[in-house]
């Protein structure tokens, strides 16, 4: 790990474990830069890290190169449904909407939530929610004056383009079954799963855009926060929920102590169905915090035990995961840890004593193997005298 100096304050941000091509490389690091240097202002005009994650995420949203907002893949019918959430590393809330439709910036709508929990309980002692999905999360969000959009301002050409390939790819593949069926002596074959398990012709993680945005934060007074936002994977069936909206799997923040534990976060991206079955992001956090080791050390042990020879996905050929750690102890700085099993993972960090933000598309090893090698990197930024 390098090392470098850090005062109060530091952000980074990704654009998701996946793959990202080396074409709009520029765009990436763009958005990159405009997140965490918008974070980095609000840090030092003393924001919390709720908000500021919120906003680096919203900036992430609203970019055409992302799977999360605008450029959102599309789901079997052609729609946009959106996955998000967010978490309080001091009052440890937690905020989360899924299968959301109609929404550019689904992130605004769980800091949303978390605030509304945050004054207490409703009317008549009802709890407050932390978690709405479709149609509910979308008339909470009306209600609490979040501005609606369409679908088609959702759209981007590169997101239509894709969604009409793998319509036509899945139709040929669903004729090919049919006729399978009609010609097999009466043994009936088993439908293809749309997202997980098509043949090598079909739609599967590999093939669509894994590359859910997060971001993870220390705000000047020593608090820590996470997100996540995703558009989820391509031609998931109306109403599929990925791992930015389960609690554990998509973000997850705790303060530490001044005396012992560090403060933790994390933000997840790449199969949902894979971040789920194994808490990847609580996880990730727990083993910083239960380990004496560096963070990347505990982190890299967490992937390897936890996700790539996971039991809950001993069935999978391919464990496609990133996630992006940071762990903030009080006398000696920040660590940032990232971690994949994509091909690439793409993301931004910036320190309070950074002149401009740092830029890195992380790649496995030419000789590696997406979805079976793990690539582990991290930077260490001290704590001054």
């Amino acid at each position: 790990m390098e090392g470098q100096n850090v005062k109060s304050g530091f952000i980074a941000v990704h654009l998701g474990a996946g793959y990202h091509s080396s074409l709009n490389l520029k765009e990436y690091k763009a958005v990159c830069q405009q997140a965490c240097k918008q974070a980095m202002k609000m840090i030092h005009d003393r924001c919390c890290a709720l908000d500021v994650v919120s906003a680096a995420v919203a900036i992430l949203e609203d970019s055409p190169f992302t799977n999360a907002g605008i450029g959102s893949n599309l789901n079997l019918c052609g729609n946009v449904e959106c996955d998000a959430s967010i978490m309080d590393g001091r009052s440890l809330q937690y905020g989360a909407v899924g299968a959301l439709s109609g929404v550019q910036n689904p992130i605004k709508v769980c800091r949303a939530l978390i605030q509304e929990q945050m004054k207490g309980p409703l009317s008549c002692g009802r709890i407050p929610p932390c978690v709405l999905v479709g149609n509910g999360a979308l008339q909470w969000a009306r209600n609490y004056g979040i501005q609606e959009t369409t679908t088609s301002s959702l759209l981007t050409k590169s997101t239509l383009s894709a969604y009409r390939k793998h319509k036509r790819r899945l139709s040929a593949v669903d004729q090919n079954s049919s006729k399978k069926r009609d010609t097999s002596d009466n043994h009936i074959q088993p439908p293809c799963l749309v997202v997980d398990s098509l043949p090598s012709d079909g739609v599967s993680c590999i093939d669509s855009l894994l590359d859910t945005v997060g971001a993870v934060c220390v705000d000047a007074s020593g608090n820590v926060s996470s997100a996540v936002s995703s558009g989820g994977i391509a031609l998931k069936h109306p109403g599929r929920v990925g791992q930015a909206s389960m609690y554990g799997c998509g973000c997850w923040a705790q303060n530490g102590t001044k005396d012992d534990r560090p403060s933790v976060a994390c933000s997840t991206s790449g199969c949902g169905e894979h971040l789920m079955k194994t808490l990847l992001a609580k996880e990730c956090c727990r083993s910083v915090l239960g380990s004496g080791d560096c963070s990347a050390m505990a982190v890299q042990r967490t992937f390897r035990e936890g996700f790539i020879e996971s039991p809950f996905l001993a069935s999978v050929d391919e464990k496609l995961g990133g996630a992006l750690v940071l762990s903030h102890h009080h006398d000696e700085g920040v660590e940032l840890v990232w971690a994949h099993t994509t091909e690439t993972m793409c993301l931004g960090y910036m320190s309070s004593v950074s002149s401009t933000p740092k830029f890195q598309l992380s790649s496995l090893p030419a000789s590696a193997t997406s979805g079976k090698s793990l690539q582990v990197q991290g930077v260490n930024f001290k704590q001054p005298p």
